[in-house]
């Protein structure tokens, strides 16, 4: 028989009895755990608190910045200007009348045109396909007009081809030929050739570069043959052969005093274009495909040379950049500032260096007068203050909000988490005695917060900014007295307010720490109070159970007896 079962013999629910017992020696656990959730609500708010503490420590740091009030602001007075102004901090503050009668330009060395081989090396175009024509431009599938007449062009025809059918769709009329020597196509006919339609399909006329001219007689404008930029120097169609290489076809050249490296099998025109690009000459190399020549481009504006050099035979000779090459010269940007004497800039941001007002700089882009007016950076100061005040208000109302006391209207009394923690009710003092006290040390007009038209709400222990106009008249007219009052080594209020965040700091993790411990502590008093509890437990169930197998025998031996004695009883007849 399971005896554990309550009551099976005696009748009694001492199960229920030693719950409720229990229940009563369990009390202490129960004040213990509620005390643990307060100090655990308690670090949660201390937390929140410290987040709050160390915004407005950035806050104050922000506003402690070096450059905050020397901050200045550049802005054109010429409506939708597109010249890009900025003054640097403690830049002299007033209008500079800027005249601009030249702007700088880029000097570029244009190589010689036509550096490409020609189309074909004979006059016999037959082995020419469209479609591998080494143009210029490449050339589309379609079809174009000669004299009102559709000329049909497919990628497979030969050159040759598209010749004859010109020749066929204007009835003989136009014939036309190609001229390797000129590197050319020629147009003759019988009369005035008018070419193209606005319905033509393929673009066979201007890749060829003929164009209309009032006569019975139309060649290309320019040399059709280019230069295959993509593949290797040995292969790339310059007209000129690369000579001055080693056995191994290295060679080098220099430009702008940088030595470039090349090999004459293994590096393309476009890889050798990159290394020039890419080293620290100062130029941009380039290829014009129409013109069919490489271009040097300098880097800054300015009238500054290009430099090139190498032995004869080499692949700046090949591009055409040495002898035949041409250089462009930049040009200098010449203005006046307030009127006075021409200056002269090799670029077109017009800075300190060239016209010697300390921090202005201002980038042009046009032939133009524009006045340039330099203020105080009065809306990042104020922002940096309203800033600062709103994250101040913010730790006030979170210390307020955390330690009120309020009656309901039954006279029920609610106590926030950090009601009894007169320390952190201490700092919300503290700090707001820092904010309405005066700084000592300063020379200026301003001492006070109030001087700049801030003060506190009463009601909430807040500060607010309540006079505007007054806050903007001392950025605008008195900004360095501003600056003394928030930034005075020591004394100013940024750093009171600093050295007292600090402290705070330290003394939440202090508090932190101490609930930490308290609640390791709860955590080893509720462990032993519930092993005491447990044994206790265990003991009275023991006991019962005890009862229970005892009221069991006594009553299997009452039933034995009655079977063994049973009553007997006489009945008068």
């Amino acid at each position: 028989m399971d005896f554990s079962l309550s009551g099976l013999s005696s009748g009694f629910d001492w199960k229920t009895f030693i719950d409720q017992i229990m229940a009563v020696q369990n009390a202490p656990i129960d004040k213990l755990n509620a005390e643990k959730i307060t100090n655990i609500n308690k670090s949660a708010a201390l937390v929140d608190l410290n987040t709050k503490v160390a915004a407005l420590q950035a806050s104050s740091t922000a506003l402690s910045s070096a450059g905050l009030f020397t901050g200045r602001t550049a802005a054109s007075t010429t409506a939708n200007s597109t010249w890009n102004p900025s003054a640097a901090p403690g830049t002299a503050s007033g209008s500079y009348t800027i005249a601009v009668s030249k702007l700088a330009t880029v000097a570029h060395r244009d190589g010689a045109a036509d550096v490409g081989k020609a189309l074909n090396d004979t006059d016999d175009v037959s082995a020419l396909t469209i479609a591998n024509l080494p143009t210029k431009i490449g050339i589309g599938a379609g079809t174009f007009s000669v004299n009102g007449q559709k000329v049909t062009v497919s990628l497979t025809d030969s050159l040759d081809q598209v010749f004859a059918a010109i020749s066929t769709a204007t009835g003989g009329a136009v014939t036309a030929s190609y001229d390797h020597a000129t590197d050319k196509i020629t147009l003759a006919g019988t009369g005035e050739i008018v070419l193209g339609a606005a319905n033509d399909t393929s673009n066979f006329l201007s890749a060829m570069h003929l164009t209309n001219n009032g006569t019975d007689t139309i060649s290309s404008s320019g040399s059709l043959g280019s230069v295959n930029v993509s593949a290797t120097l040995a292969n790339a169609r310059l007209k000129s052969d690369i000579t001055a290489v080693d056995g191994a076809g290295d060679g080098s050249f220099v430009v702008n005093g940088v030595t470039i490296a090349y090999n004459l099998n293994n590096d393309s025109v476009d890889a050798v274009l990159q290394r020039i690009n890419q080293s620290g000459a100062g130029v941009t190399a380039s290829y014009d495909g129409v013109a069919d020549r490489f271009v040097l481009t300098n880097s800054v504006t300015g009238d500054t040379g290009i430099a090139v050099s190498e032995a004869a035979g080499g692949l700046m000779d090949a591009l055409g950049l040495t002898g035949a090459a041409a250089l462009v010269r930049g040009q200098n940007a010449e203005f006046s500032i307030n009127g006075g004497a021409t200056l002269i800039s090799a670029s077109n941001t017009l800075d300190a260096s060239i016209h010697g007002i300390t921090g202005l700089s201002v980038t042009v882009d046009s032939q133009a007068t524009q006045t340039i007016s330099v203020a105080g950076d009065t809306s990042g100061m104020r922002k940096a203050i309203e800033d600062f005040v709103a994250k101040f208000n913010d730790i006030q109302s979170y210390i307020a909000d955390q330690s009120k006391v309020s009656t309901t209207v039954d006279g029920k009394v609610t106590t926030a988490v950090l009601s009894k923690d007169r320390e952190v009710q201490s700092w919300s003092d503290t700090l707001r005695s820092i904010a309405f006290g005066a700084v000592s040390g300063v020379t200026g007009t301003i001492s006070r917060l109030e001087n700049l038209g801030i003060d506190f709400n009463g009601a909430t222990n807040q500060l607010s900014i309540k006079d505007g106009a007054k806050l903007d008249t001392a950025l605008r007219d008195k900004a360095g007295d501003v600056a003394e009052f928030f930034q005075t080594d020591t004394t100013g209020l940024t750093a009171q307010v600093q050295t007292f965040l600090t402290k705070i700091s330290a003394q939440n993790s202090d508090q932190q720490d101490q609930l930490s411990k308290s609640n390791n502590d709860i955590v080893s008093q509720i462990a032993a109070i519930q092993r005491r509890l447990d044994q206790q437990r265990q003991l009275l169930t023991n006991s019962f159970i005890a009862m229970e197998t005892a009221q069991s025998q006594l009553k299997t031996q009452s039933d034995a007896l009655t079977r063994a004695f049973p009553t007997t009883s006489s009945s008068s007849s």
